[in-house]
């Protein structure tokens, strides 16, 4: 299919942005490196001839005083936000291609602002007037095309996109890269195809696709497609939408929760209203309060997409009454007071309270579940949940995350049904001494006591340097008022993996070692050694 695009491209974008965000003179010459090559370079460096993929040597020696600044691709998405929402003033769906370039349908655009001229006229003169960076816009069909055509500002007539690129050099074939990895793929499809004697866009174009498919794989037929002026898919245009946010202010100060928790009513059914009026559903629902100590409280709560039970008012005054249950019983505690009148000690006091809708879109317009639609079980089961959690508050209904840790306790993280909040230990870490993957499937909450034996039925133990006694060949379970006592034979084991933890505090060291076993029946476990004997920790699948 061949779509009619435009291409918004800001020319060096990540010298640009590093630029900005370093604050260096606009009359210096600048290039960003990774590593010992420059990426980027901007035009003040290449009129002095520094090229992107010099060396940070080669360039310095040809331009001294050229100012070199790291690669940063999250500063470069960060501030090309600021360039985004100034098109969206001119056009209402965009898609950011990457930090630099976006493009949109021109189609339906063109057609409000009278012309693609028009479209590229006021496209600039947004970017221009509200961002202060220089843009320039091409349109073409295809997406090929229309990039290439935004590096000279020309508006390719329809059809003619085929024509257009067919004298141009495969090198061209490089700018509708996105990533980086699809940049090294590109980079290597050009050496072949110029190795080939396929000099030209129109060259590739005019071979038959099958065989395009054959000998270059994938990549070939992606620059196949785009070389005749089509492309793989629309563009996938952003809608955003405004986060929708109610709040009030308390005067006199509440410092009962029931006070607190009616004000929170009136707000929960203003935001029900608001998002029904503009036909929009929310994936998350932030609470903020402010103390009279000038205090902000914060909460994030995961609200639920897909018709499964609907964010009613009802819903969101309960979280309202979870949270400011234990911010006032919180806060109330550190003075050494309560929440009620016959407390003793100064209670606190709200002075604000307010509720946000983020990451607000149309109804209806979320991403389904990759096997279908909620059934009636995840409805049943969510509405009960919230039934439970409305009876027994916000921490009567727990579930549980992945966080860090070393050992399998700690890696579990408990927080409410509904909560978002990021997990106190990051799993990122790296956390020397933790368990290799997989992970098991099952962690009992107290773990059970159980021996391992060698093959002469002697206890295996470990010595001070951590080396076992034996080789396990037997895990008995004792007796206990389900199950007698029982023998299961050692089909193979991994480890020993020996972990201790706050070895210098002798009255906190832990020191276990855990081992891993698969039992003769099919089961298998994992195991710890500590001073006072084995112990089973968790059943893997």
């Amino acid at each position: 299919m061949s779509t009619r695009t435009t291409v918004l491209w800001v020319p060096d974008w990540p010298v640009g942005a590093a630029v900005r965000a370093a604050e260096v003179p606009p009359h210096l010459p600048a290039a960003v490196q990774s590593g010992a090559r420059l990426v980027a370079v901007s035009a003040l460096a290449r009129a002095q001839g520094v090229r992107r993929g010099m060396r940070r040597r080669q360039a310095q020696a040809v331009c001294p005083e050229l100012v070199l600044l790291p690669a940063d691709d999250d500063r470069d998405a960060r501030l090309f936000e600021p360039v985004a929402a100034a098109t969206e003033t001119v056009v209402a769906g965009i898609e950011v291609v990457r930090p630099g370039m976006l493009l949109l349908p021109a189609g339906g655009a063109a057609r409000f602002h009278g012309t693609e001229e028009v479209l590229a006229e006021r496209l600039v003169s947004a970017v221009a007037e509200r961002t202060g960076h220089e843009c320039q816009v091409g349109t073409a069909d295809g997406l090929l095309a229309a990039v290439l055509a935004a590096r000279t500002d020309d508006v390719v007539a329809p059809g003619g996109s085929r024509a257009y690129l067919a004298p141009r050099p495969v090198d061209d074939l490089a700018p509708a890269a996105v990533t980086d990895e699809a940049l090294r793929a590109v980079a290597d499809l050009v050496d072949l195809l110029r190795r080939l004697g396929l000099r030209t866009l129109g060259d590739l174009a005019a071979l038959d696709a099958g065989d395009v498919h054959a000998r270059f794989g994938t990549w070939g037929s992606w620059a196949w497609t785009l070389v005749r002026g089509e492309d793989l898919r629309p563009p996938a245009r952003r809608r955003p939408e405004t986060d929708l946010e109610v709040a009030t202010v308390l005067d006199p100060p509440a410092q009962r929760v029931d006070v607190a928790t009616f004000a929170g009513r009136r707000l929960a059914e203003e935001l029900h209203t608001l998002l029904t009026d503009h036909s929009v559903t929310c994936a998350r629902l932030r609470i903020t309060a402010r103390t009279d100590e000038g205090t902000d409280l914060t909460r994030t709560w995961r609200t639920d997409l897909g018709g499964l039970g609907g964010l009613s008012a009802a819903r969101i005054t309960d979280r309202i009454r979870w949270q400011l249950e234990g911010w006032l019983t919180a806060a109330a505690a550190e003075r050494g007071g309560g929440t009620e009148p016959e407390d003793h000690g100064e209670p606190v006091g709200l002075v604000t309270l307010a509720i946000t809708a983020e990451d607000v879109a149309p109804a209806g317009a979320e991403q389904g579940r990759l096997w279908g639609g909620p059934s009636g079980g995840d409805l049943r089961a969510h509405r009960a949940l919230d039934r439970v959690q409305g009876l027994l508050g916000g921490d009567g209904v727990l579930t549980a995350a992945l966080q860090g840790g070393r050992d399998v306790r700690d890696q579990v993280h408990l927080q409410p049904w509904g909560a978002q909040a990021v997990a106190p230990r990051p799993v990122d870490r790296p956390w020397p001494g933790h368990l290799p993957s997989p992970a098991p499937a099952t962690v009992p909450a107290q773990p059970a006591a159980v021996e391992v034996l060698d093959a002469a039925g002697r206890p295996v133990t470990f010595d001070q340097r951590l080396a076992m006694s034996g080789v396990p060949a037997r895990v008995r379970t004792p007796r206990t008022d389900r199950r007698p006592a029982a023998d299961h034979d050692v089909a193979g084991w991994a480890g020993p993996w020996p972990l201790a933890e706050r070895w210098w505090s002798p009255d906190q060291a832990r020191l276990r070692v855990h081992l891993q076993v698969t039992l003769g029946d099919g089961r298998a476990l994992l195991l710890a050694c500590r001073p006072e004997g084995w112990t089973c920790e968790a059943v893997y699948d």
